[in-house]
């Protein structure tokens, strides 16, 4: 759906100052149809410019990209054709109703009149928003205003979502149905580009991520083979059922063991070794005397992978 080529964005520094601010920096990567795909980084790491240059809003300085195999920069009203995309700060015409925005909208992506008013019930059902149809925007909450700036954004029906920091400033309950909204456009059939700071939330619906830092990719895959990839402790809880055995000193002592962490009924530690090395482990541990109820391994967060590669801990 989205391919980028060896994409750079330089921007020239105020006058009189020398040199250039280098936005996004020889980016390459693919996004296939149907993913849930997620770009995290910093401010200033060059996500929103990556973003607009999909959406052919700016213009690479080198590189190239195609949307449905469209190339944005040569047709780029007809890549935006397949792009329903939604600035971080986006703007709604307060004194409109809901239906009017919608309706208004279609028409500027110069939709069939005939199927404008079938369209714009479907979305509204699909926004959630059909007991606000007629109320005028200024009376909305601001979840309500993000579903229905997200519904201007598909009024066309494109095969593409692109959505900058969606989540930004929603209460956690807007959040909870903004990612439900999200998970049925997916089930739809739509491909989702999506910005956020809220890890845990790109880590539960998204099925592809992108980590950026100074307009450079250090990270770009599955989900599931970016959270191995460069991993290789595996880290473990052990629960005991008595007290009594100095848990966390014993796995101390134990060579190959790393960050050991004493916890209210037992310890959790990182270990490098398989599961034949693990399980020998344990059986030691019994025959020191230790009650072991549990041994759980530990699923890395997103959030903790994001510290460490954009750390510089792994590369």
């Amino acid at each position: 759906m989205i391919h980028l080529d060896n994409v750079t964005k330089q921007y020239d520094l105020p006058s009189g100052k020398l040199g250039e601010i280098v936005a996004a920096d020889r980016l390459t990567m693919d996004v296939p149809a149907g993913e849930v795909f997620g770009m995290v980084g910093p401010n200033g790491a060059g996500k929103t410019t990556t973003l607009k240059m999909i959406c052919g809003l700016q213009s690479p300085t080198a590189g190239r990209i195609t949307v449905n195999g469209i190339d944005v920069q040569k047709e780029p009203e007809k890549a935006q054709g397949h792009i329903g995309y939604l600035a971080d700060f986006f703007s709604l015409y307060d004194d409109l109703k809901v239906w009017e925005y919608l309706d208004y909208f279609a028409h500027a992506y110069k939709m069939d009149p005939a199927l404008i008013p079938s369209r714009l019930e479907e979305v509204i059902r699909l926004m959630n928003l059909e007991s606000k149809r007629d109320e005028l925007i200024s009376g909305l909450s601001r979840g309500m205003k993000q579903r229905l700036g997200i519904g201007r954004a598909i009024i066309h029906n494109p095969p593409l979502l692109v959505l900058d920091e969606p989540a930004a400033g929603l209460d956690p309950k807007a959040r909870v149905e903004l990612k439900d909204l999200l998970k049925t456009l997916h089930a739809d059939g739509k491909t989702i580009f999506i910005t956020s700071h809220i890890l845990a939330d790109l880590e539960e619906i998204c099925t592809s991520i992108a980590i950026m830092e100074k307009g450079r990719l250090l990270r770009a895959g599955r989900l599931e083979d970016v959270m191995r990839e460069g991993q290789t402790v595996r880290r473990f809880r052990v629960k005991l059922a008595a007290e009594g055995f100095a848990l966390a000193g014993w796995l101390a002592a134990r060579p190959g063991l790393v960050e050991v962490a004493a916890e209210a009924t037992g310890a959790r530690f990182g270990f490098a070794g398989d599961d034949a090395e693990l399980a020998a482990l344990v059986r030691e541990l019994v025959a020191a005397g230790a009650a072991v109820c549990g041994v759980e391994e530990l699923a890395e967060t997103f959030e903790r992978l994001y510290s460490r590669v954009s750390s510089g801990e792994v590369m």
